[in-house]
């Protein structure tokens, strides 16, 4: 009797240990993030107006989509949380220069234009988040002044392809079939903050991997999205390259 309760014992040991393995590896198929067969070409995905309250989440979204994405920091919030800029790198993603307040630039001075960027690089900077290479104007407004003053500061200026609009109250939905209008090589609007942007997530992820699309870095060279020039995480990541499409140029 002994020998036959061991038996089945075991039987049922064995038995619960195959269950469990099989619910493990059903969970992490599940949760495996979509990906394209293969890129095809690549878009660039912003984030402006961070570090927020919603940046955590918005970090966990990207990473469980296999998504990186550039970051274009206010100065005033970084400087504020730079544990969140530390985040951000640490999540593999590129972090920009949204000003420092996040004024209308061509409503202002020459020297006000520099103090909004040049502080916003130092915020960056000592925040852990590298030294910005790229720039974005808020509201997307430019002039001479404004590009002249970015450019003696080593930044790119990048504006966008695709507005999300989801600053203007844009629907998940919206958002979604937004970034589904993007080609190789653009870059789309969207906000740290907003949590319509960040329910969208998981379905953009599996709109660019049914495309083939991939999400890449922005070239400070071209100011359009490329592959990433290397896997390395943080701000170091190489910033030139050139899209698929160019490629396909190059060789004709």
């Amino acid at each position: 009797m002994r020998a036959a309760a061991r038996s089945a014992h075991r039987a049922l040991v064995t038995t619960l240990t195959l269950l469990a393995t099989a619910a493990t590896a059903t969970l992490t198929a599940g949760a495996a993030p979509p990906r394209a067969a293969a890129c095809s070409g690549h878009v660039g995905l912003t984030f402006d107006d961070g570090p927020s309250g919603n940046t955590a989440k918005l970090l966990t979204a990207l990473r469980q989509n296999g998504l990186r994405a550039t970051m274009f920091n206010q100065g005033q919030y970084a400087a504020a949380n730079p544990a969140l800029v530390r985040a951000q790198v640490a999540a593999g993603m590129w972090v920009g220069n949204h000003s420092y307040t996040h004024p209308h630039l061509t409503r202002l001075s020459q020297v006000q234009i520099d103090s909004e960027i040049s502080r916003t690089q130092q915020a960056v900077a000592n925040a852990g988040g590298g030294t910005p290479k790229l720039f974005r104007p808020p509201y997307g407004e430019t002039n001479a002044t404004v590009k002249s003053v970015a450019a003696r500061h080593g930044l790119t200026e990048i504006i966008w392809h695709v507005d999300s609009q989801d600053w203007n109250g844009a629907s998940t939905d919206a958002i979604v079939r937004s970034a589904g209008r993007l080609t190789d090589g653009q870059v789309i609007l969207m906000h740290d903050w907003s949590a319509n942007t960040l329910a969208a997530i998981p379905r953009i992820a599996q709109g660019l991997a049914a495309r083939n699309l991939c999400a890449g870095m922005i070239s400070p060279r071209t100011g359009r999205a490329v592959a990433r020039a290397d896997l390395r995480v943080g701000p170091r990541a190489d910033g030139n390259g050139a899209t698929a499409t160019e490629r396909r140029r190059a060789t004709r």
